[in-house]
């Protein structure tokens, strides 16, 4: 199932209780909340309080992306925020099966995430427990990237092992998606699309968010 993922990070954070309303509005099924603590990546956004504030304006799942070091010790924290899904890095910190067996223990999804210069193979021992593999589309840290076109084998390679091994793990990919890039996605195993500056910048997000969904749609 496609699933279109707006990226926060691209919304007015001056009105952000109507920006989350809105995308409901659009047809938006998730919303991607971009964690960044300013040493795992270069840039610094939001915490656990302000997705808390946030709750009570959606009831969209809640996609909160970790780019933290530690992100075991605040997990907690963003889980009685309200986030649905966790996505966490494999090159972080944290130890891997105990920080997803954390997160499964609380009862969300948790998944892993790899940046471009990581292997996909590297989140494979964990796929079992695992509800999203996210594979990075451009280097973690900042929005408005150009798509990284090379990292679509990783895609495909996990998208086959997942198949290989029977299992319902959804692929999320995160940079530079648009129009443009969508059916790219799609064709190599993404169903699940973070789209940032192509869904906040556009003349009409509802119609950008359909039509993103009918272009990968295609392939699922």
């Amino acid at each position: 199932m496609v699933k279109i993922s707006p990226s926060i990070l691209s919304c007015d954070y001056a009105i952000m209780g109507e920006e989350f309303q809105n995308m409901k509005d659009c047809g938006a099924d998730w919303l991607h909340i971009d964690v960044m603590d300013g040493h795992f990546v270069p840039n610094i956004t939001l915490g656990a309080p302000i997705v808390k504030c946030m709750r009570p304006r959606s009831d969209l799942v809640f996609d909160v992306h970790l780019m933290i070091s530690d992100p075991m010790k605040y997990i907690p924290d963003f889980i009685k925020a309200g986030a649905d899904v966790i996505t966490f890095h494999v090159e972080s910190d944290s130890p891997v099966e105990e920080t997803i067996d954390l997160i499964r223990s609380l009862g969300k999804t948790a998944a892993l995430a790899v940046k471009p210069g990581t292997p996909v193979e590297a989140v494979f021992p964990y796929l079992e427990k695992l509800g999203m593999v996210l594979v990075m589309t451009v280097e973690p840290g900042f929005g408005g990237q150009s798509f990284m076109e090379d990292m679509m084998p990783k895609v495909k390679k996990l998208r086959e092992e997942i198949v290989r091994r029977g299992l319902d793990v959804d692929i999320q990919v995160d940079g530079g998606v648009s129009m443009k890039t969508v059916e790219t996605c799609a064709k190599n195993g993404a169903n699940v699309l973070v789209a940032g500056s192509a869904i906040f910048g556009a003349p009409d997000r509802k119609q950008m968010i359909s039509d993103l969904r009918a272009a990968a749609a295609k392939y699922f």
